[in-house]
């Protein structure tokens, strides 16, 4: 019924959100100097969490998206 592949696929897209998450706090921990690391690194853990949280699960999907017959 259900095939493997679309539900790994599908945990996988989960994952990268979830870690899209997980960098988009670090970074504001950083940026609002709760962690001190520099600013730099916080604003480019954000930039990378809100591309992996809103960009990459559409390329993935795309990626593995089966040709059209």
């Amino acid at each position: 019924m259900n095939d493997p592949a679309q539900s790994s696929r599908y945990f996988a897209m989960v994952a990268v959100r979830f870690a899209g998450v997980a960098l988009i706090l670090l970074g504001i921990l950083i940026v609002r100097r709760v962690l001190e690391l520099p600013d730099a690194l916080g604003y480019a853990l954000l930039v990378a969490g809100l591309a992996g949280f809103f960009v990459m699960p559409t390329v993935l999907a795309r990626r593995w998206r089966s040709p059209k017959e």
